[in-house]
């Protein structure tokens, strides 16, 4: 075999995030010389035998265009009208382009809720692989219509890392109106201005670089989409954030990675060597947290360096109200959250036989659930200083 066709190994299955910005002219509308060229890109890469998932922004966009809004409405019940408008527009022209090409796409409407629920994030996997077993591109975007906190969850940057990390991508390309990440704010035009084309570790100082203004079609800046990048990388999926308006820039993407060792176009987020397995994706990414557990000292030691499960002992305090199985904080006795997970207590439970020895929690409660207040299989430690991490198979 080859060394350029091990390369192209590496990356069979891609998904490819389009910004509303990129997806429309100006005045909202739907620019389908645009869509038409982009979706000539994903069937020709599908042609060289990749696996293809679509995540695709732009449905209030061109609900905006078809009613004549020039400005997006900061109305809630106004965008998702407007949303409902533009989703069927938006998914017709797709399915036409594709059709024209010989090749079929599935719609996919996520919301928050579809990702928590353990079974149904499960459930979304086993759709979206089934669809690219049959050979269909699945195209997957926000429900806008019927929830409110996903309209400003950062214009399909944060779904389309947890999208790759669900179904396992070795890429995702997030297509957007600007070059890439620069140095600073290119609206500044300084001199010194430069573009950063490769990324091997997102720390606070490039977080401070990016700007988290969005455009007036979406609502993603490029802090949303280093965000994503965070998601994509500690799930071993390579995230390239490329300018959606070049041509061909999906191929051009494909060869950079594959061909040359210089990165030249966009910028390209290299993946942790050691990533989340999938149930500590969906632990870490996917969760709300419904109420803080906060330890000790000897607990920190044990859970960080020593890679155990949370015993009553290590717990000191409590705070909020959950059930048993609620996700929630693990809090260092500096204040630092070091990670999270679910609690096989309730809260009330905890209060009670916190400090205790295990052997004294069927005493305290009159019942006995497990040892454990979080058993390691159900928490996760942040930073990568745990076992949690399982080295990606190549």
């Amino acid at each position: 075999m080859t060394e350029r066709n091990q390369a192209k190994e590496k990356y069979q299955r891609i998904v490819v995030k389009i910004g509303s910005n990129t997806l429309t002219h100006d005045s909202g509308k739907l620019n389908l010389t645009r869509i038409d060229q982009l979706v000539r890109q994903l069937v020709d890469i599908k042609n060289q035998g990749r696996e293809v998932l679509l995540v695709s922004s732009g449905a209030i966009g061109a609900g905006m265009g078809e009613v004549g809004f020039q400005d997006r409405p900061k109305v809630v019940p106004e965008q998702q009208a407007l949303a409902a408008i533009g989703q069927g527009l938006l998914i017709g022209v797709y399915n036409k382009f594709l059709g024209e090409y010989g090749e079929r796409g599935a719609q996919i409407l996520l919301t928050e809720s579809d990702l928590e629920n353990r079974t149904r994030y499960l459930n979304a996997f086993n759709t979206m692989t089934t669809l690219v077993e049959y050979g269909v591109i699945p195209i997957i975007n926000e429900n806008d219509t019927i929830v409110t906190e996903e309209i400003e969850f950062g214009d399909n940057d944060n779904l389309s890392a947890r999208v790759a990390g669900l179904v396992e991508a070795d890429l995702l390309i997030n297509l957007t109106d600007i070059a890439g990440l620069y140095n600073k704010n290119p609206a500044t035009k300084d001199d010194d201005l430069k573009l950063i084309h490769k990324v091997e570790n997102i720390g606070p100082k490039l977080e401070g670089i990016a700007d988290a203004e969005g455009s007036k079609f979406g609502v993603g800046g490029m802090q949303a989409k280093i965000e994503a990048a965070k998601i994509a990388v500690e799930s071993g999926v390579t995230m390239v954030i490329g300018p959606g308006y070049e041509k061909n820039i999906i191929p051009r993407v494909l060869e950079m990675l594959e061909q040359d060792d210089d990165y030249y176009l966009g910028t390209t987020f290299l993946p942790e060597e050691n990533t989340l397995c999938k149930r500590k994706q969906w632990l870490c990414f996917n969760l709300s947290t419904e109420g803080e557990v906060y330890i000790d000292k000897g607990a920190e030691k044990a859970l960080v360096e020593r890679h155990k499960s949370l015993l009553p002992g290590g717990v000191t305090k409590v705070k909020g109200e959950f059930k048993k199985g609620a996700p929630v904080s693990i809090v260092n006795p500096a204040g630092e959250e070091i990670g999270m997970g679910l609690v096989s207590y309730s809260s009330e439970a905890i209060k009670k036989i916190k400090g205790h020895h295990t052997s004294e929690i069927i005493d305290i409660l009159g019942y006995f659930n497990q040892h454990e207040i979080l058993q390691r299989d159900n928490l996760v430690i942040k930073g990568g200083k745990n076992n949690e991490y399982t080295r990606r198979s190549s």
